[in-house]
């Protein structure tokens, strides 16, 4: 079986973006439920659609995973109040994300098709 150029980065990126929804999902148990904690769950699904995309072959799925995640960290910076762990956590992986699935975008561009 051939691997195409980050391979391995695409999958941890789909990884990581799949157990961030995973868990934005799963806070919907464990905090009372107000509009911005079902906004965050859905944008858990989302985040777990686009991860569940990044295990396939397709590039909008991984300009989705730059453009989602650093759009949701951009507006949890502004619109939270002092820093939390959690929220730097959650920023943390989404930068991580990002940064993996542009890795990914460039090589697939700079290398030929197979």
């Amino acid at each position: 079986m051939a691997y195409r150029p980050g391979t391995l980065l695409r999958y941890t990126a789909a990884s990581l973006m799949c157990l961030s929804g995973l868990g934005q999902i799963a806070a919907l148990w464990l905090r009372q439920l107000t509009g911005s904690v079902l906004i965050d769950g859905l944008l858990g699904t989302v985040y777990l659609l686009t991860g569940i995309g990044l295990f396939g072959r397709s590039r909008f799925s991984l300009f989705m995973a730059v453009v989602i995640p650093m759009t949701a960290s951009g507006v949890l910076l502004n619109t939270a109040g002092p820093p939390q762990q959690l929220h730097v956590l959650r920023i943390a992986v989404d930068v991580a994300v990002a940064l993996l699935s542009m890795v990914v975008l460039w090589q697939l561009r700079h290398h030929p098709s197979e």
